[in-house]
């Protein structure tokens, strides 16, 4: 019963490590240029915010477009406890975290109340006054001008992607993790049935609150990291199209996949740049992406599947078996003829 995990742990960990080495590995070598690199890293964040929105929509069934907001929460949070502060980076960034999930508990209490198209509006509302809010606190967010945050991530795009890498996979693992333990799956039971799951006695509005909670703190996460990466936050961060882009994401990808909406968020992140000779044309690739994919393919890349890099290893492993075996037995079965 422990060697699964302990193989699982060495494979995740091993994957880990190689998506930090083979991008140092690249750029050693030149094949990747410090703006590809500056592209991949905003991939990833668009990647963590991703996984967010995937979270309250796709896991816990909740409409929610207000997760823009709970990014420029994150950020301009990180921004304080580094400059104001005077704290590390990486404890700034987990403590910018914890207030977005600390506002998402606050928000969430009354706004999980409702459902559907009501919860969309609500949260869609949130974000609006969360924008106007950094807008008008001059003193703290710098206005409408926003604030300049100088950090070694913004300077070094080699190790901004590193870090952003990282930090993803990190969410990965204990996201997978959580989707697996009983609080993932009492969640994904008020997804599918409310009634159902009410009636073996599962609290609805609490694994609700505890899905919102979470994506909260995912968003706190990929705002630290926005802030960091790109050095400059402006309140226009927290506007309702954000969350727009995080959600088409998540269509793209496959509601409930998270490692869907991850490699919908790197691909559309990539491809807007590759347009960009098309100029204000290329904008137009994402609603045809969209349309195309609600007519061919509605529930998205993955629908609800998820890419494991456990079963890959594992079918690999069964066909080199496979391969193995039948070479043997095809020489015994030839020195075996008279």
């Amino acid at each position: 019963m422990t060697a699964f995990p302990v193989r699982s742990t060495c494979i995740l960990g091993a994957a880990g490590i190689l998506a930090v080495v083979v991008p140092m590995g690249l750029m050693a070598a030149g094949i990747m240029d410090s703006y590809t690199a500056r592209i991949f890293a905003m991939g990833g964040i668009n990647a963590v915010m991703a996984m967010s929105v995937n979270t309250i929509v796709g896991i816990t069934g909740q409409l929610s477009l207000g997760q823009a907001g709970f990014m420029a929460i994150g950020a301009y949070s990180c921004i304080f406890f580094t400059l104001d502060a005077g704290l590390p980076m990486p404890l700034a960034a987990v403590l910018a975290a914890l207030i977005t999930a600390a506002a998402g508990f606050l928000i969430g209490f009354p706004v999980l109340k409702l459902s559907g198209d009501y919860l969309a509006i609500v949260t869609l509302g949130f974000g609006e006054i969360i924008r106007i809010v950094f807008i008008n606190l001059k003193a703290l967010t710098g206005g409408p001008n926003g604030r300049q945050f100088t950090t070694p991530l913004a300077m070094n795009n080699a190790l901004s992607l590193i870090t952003v890498t990282m930090t993803l996979a990190g969410i990965t693992a204990l996201a997978q993790n959580f989707l697996r333990s009983s609080y993932g799956r009492a969640i994904m039971a008020c997804r599918e049935d409310e009634i159902a799951a009410n009636s073996c006695g599962i609290n609805i509005f609490r694994y609700k609150m505890m899905g919102f909670v979470i994506a909260a703190f995912i968003a706190g996460i990929g705002g630290g990291l926005y802030a960091m990466v790109v050095g400059f936050v402006k309140p226009d961060m927290a506007q309702f199209l954000r969350s727009i882009d995080f959600l088409i994401y998540v269509v793209l990808g496959g509601m409930g996949s998270m490692t869907g909406s991850i490699v919908a968020a790197y691909v559309l992140t990539y491809l807007q740049e590759a347009l960009r000779f098309l100029q204000d044309y290329r904008l137009l690739i994402y609603p045809l992406i969209l349309i195309f994919t609600m007519l061919f393919r509605p529930q998205g890349l993955l629908g609800m599947r998820e890419l494991s890099l456990v079963g890959l290893v594992d079918r690999i492993a069964a066909l080199l078996r496979r391969g193995k075996t039948g070479s043997t037995g095809g020489t015994a079965s030839k020195g075996g003829r008279p």
